[in-house]
C-alpha cells in the first residue's frame, strides 16, 4: 500500500498480490493524524497488505525540509498503529507526474483536486514496485 500523505487529504493506492499492478484506493480526507494512520490500518486489513510504503518529499537536493519530515513523523505513528513494515520512498516529482497525467485525461476543476493525491499515491507505488523487482530487496528506510 502506498501513502501520500497530506494535511488534509492523503492518497491510497495498493497493488495486487503478484506486486504488477498499482491501483487507486482513494483519498482519505482527515487532519489528525492519529485519526488518519486509524484509519489507514483499517485500509491496510480490508486490502490484506503487507506492507506500507509513505511518500517521502525530500527536496530536489536531497536535503529533507519540514515536509518530508513531517512525513517521515507519520510514518513512524503509521508502524506503530499498524505493526506493519513501514518505508519511505523518494517522492520527488510525483505530484508533477501525477497532474501530468490527469492533463492527458482532461480532468480539471474540483475533479481534480479529489483524486490527484490517489494518483500520486499510485505513482509512488508504481516507482517502488519497479524498485523490488530489480533489486528484490525493497525501499529504503
Amino acid at each position: 500500500m502506498a501513502v501520500d500523505y497530506g494535511d488534509v487529504r492523503t492518497g491510497i493506492a495498493v497493488c495486487d498480490r503478484t506486486e504488477f499492478l498499482a491501483s487507486p484506493v482513494g483519498t482519505v480526507e482527515e487532519k489528525n493524524a492519529n485519526m488518519l494512520a486509524v484509519k489507514i490500518a483499517h485500509l491496510a486489513a480490508q486490502y490484506e497488505v503487507g506492507e506500507i510504503v509513505v511518500g517521502y518529499p525530500v527536496n530536489m537536493n536531497g536535503t529533507v525540509g519540514p515536509r518530508a519530515q513531517k512525513c517521515m513523523d507519520f510514518a513512524k505513528l503509521l508502524s506503530k498503529v499498524t505493526e506493519l513494515p513501514v518505508n519511505m520512498w523518494d517522492e520527488r516529482s510525483t505530484t508533477v507526474t501525477a497532474h501530468s497525467y490527469l492533463n492527458e485525461a482532461n480532468v480539471r476543476g474540483k475533479k481534480r483536486k479529489a483524486v490527484v493525491d490517489t494518483v500520486a499515491a499510485t505513482v509512488i507505488l508504481e516507482g517502488y514496485l519497479e524498485y523490488r523487482r530489480k533489486n528484490k530487496e525493497g525501499g529504503i528506510k
